[in-house]
């Protein structure tokens, strides 16, 4: 078995930053939106609090050490951060530089182009922006120079010698193939030499969208589907009008995913641990209900397995969402209610991925969800141990409707089908089928 690295995407949004203090209020982090996550049905996890690195200033040496101890400790290779950049201006790039002037983490790591513009929609005011994206092939130009200085740090990931960059929505670029050529050539011509270029696999991907990428990276619940719980969860808040899903299908689809992703392009697969955007769209929420430390472990033990077996990855990565994402209920580091169980699901995941015997081979959809002290105790525990004490454990998850399984499967037809998707899609947007 090929070996595997594991990098997770990495949120630098918890500091403080004269534009956020002006859109959303003075000292505004990723912390004032985490707080404010209350739970929305019965045994809905909310708030989601952290654990043993508190909360923590990412412009505070010592936090951004303490991450990399952590990520050592439990088996994480690399961070993939977001790089924001808007036409030459760029956001929330003060724990990168700090990184680059010789700081903490020292950790191999790569960049993600978030590549959207902002805007209130935390408010639910999609229509107005905060600060937009400006394409041009000047601002193609700039941007790769400023990238080229990340590029020739020693620490910066690579593939087969190419640095690794990913692009997040490439539907937003005017010629995606245009701007390609211009990174490749710019990057030439410093010296760098080729670049490894990905996109972040979606359903609304144009069917242009992948032109000139080198490679394809998984970024659950993107371009997943799973069956919708909404309907059958007790003690509803009276305003929830978001959609609750099920995380075990969200598993079940991936895995099906993976031997059918031999595309046009190689494509690195990805997990999360859980997902709930609660704290920053309150009852508008999208929540994967059921996301658990050894469920998160039989995913990745699998998507191990799945980067290992595929011929076409140079150097196998499987991309993990997310170390630190607080607010979207999508995180690695210690919470109050699991501890460091995530890390520690995520370390015996990798021992997991060589065993014959499998976590979700064996269990699959019936794999239980523990009371959290429980999923504490089972989440390092030895793969023999582990499944023999769940076979002992009584499973009180709620299933989905018939009419949610209906629909999933559904839609794992028509998606399946590109031109019957482009047909349907309209249609399932009015009636609200559509994520």
């Amino acid at each position: 078995m090929k070996s595997v690295k594991l990098i997770a995407f990495h949120l630098t949004q918890f500091h403080a930053i004269p534009e956020n203090d002006a859109w959303w209020g003075e000292g505004f982090t990723e912390w004032t939106n985490a707080l404010r996550g209350r739970p929305l049905y019965a045994r809905h996890r909310q708030p989601q609090l952290p654990g043993e690195l508190g909360f923590y200033d990412l412009r505070d040496e010592a936090a951004r050490a303490a991450q990399e101890a952590l990520a050592r400790r439990f088996g994480i290779d690399g961070f993939c951060y977001y790089y924001y950049w808007f036409g030459g201006k760029r956001l929330l790039e003060g724990p990168v530089e700090a990184m680059l002037a010789g700081g903490s983490p020292h950790l191999p790591f790569c960049l993600c182009w978030a590549n959207e513009s902002w805007t209130r929609r935390w408010d639910g005011k999609d229509d107005e922006i905060l600060i937009a994206q400006h394409h041009s092939p000047e601002d193609d130009i700039a941007m790769i120079r400023d990238l080229i200085r990340h590029f020739r740090d020693p620490r910066y990931i690579q593939v087969d010698g190419k640095p690794l960059l990913i692009v997040y929505r490439t539907d937003r670029l005017p010629d995606s193939r245009a701007t390609v050529q211009r990174w490749r050539e710019e990057c030439r011509r410093a010296g760098i030499g080729e670049i490894q270029l990905c996109l972040v696999r979606r359903f609304d991907m144009p069917p242009h969208g992948a032109s000139g990428f080198d490679a394809m990276v998984d970024f659950p619940p993107h371009g997943l589907i799973a069956a919708e719980l909404t309907r059958g969860m007790r003690a509803r808040d009276s305003e929830f009008g978001g959609r609750i899903f099920d995380y075990r299908d969200l598993v079940r689809d991936a895995l099906y995913r993976y031997p059918l992703s031999r595309g046009p392009l190689p494509n690195y697969p990805g997990v999360m641990p859980s997902w709930d955007n609660t704290a920053r769209k309150g009852a508008r929420a999208h929540v994967y209900h059921g996301g658990t430390p050894l469920r998160y472990r039989a995913w990745l033990a699998e998507a191990i397995r799945a980067a290992s077996d595929d011929a076409r990855l140079a150097e196998p990565m499987v991309f993990i969402n997310a170390w630190n994402e607080w607010a979207e209920g999508c995180h690695l580091e210690p919470d109050r209610e699991y501890g460091t169980a995530w890390l520690e699901a995520t370390r015996e995941a990798r021992a997991d991925a060589v065993r014959d015997a499998r976590l979700w081979g064996r269990f699959g959809m019936r794999l239980p969800e523990l009371a959290p002290a429980e999923e504490q105790r089972l989440a390092g525990a030895p793969l023999e141990q582990l499944l023999q004490d769940l076979a002992k454990c009584r499973d009180e998850s709620v299933p989905p409707p018939r009419l949610a399984w209906a629909l999933a499967n559904l839609r794992r037809k028509v998606e399946s089908r590109p031109r019957l998707r482009r047909a349907v899609l309209p249609m399932a947007r009015l009636l609200g089928l559509a994520d």
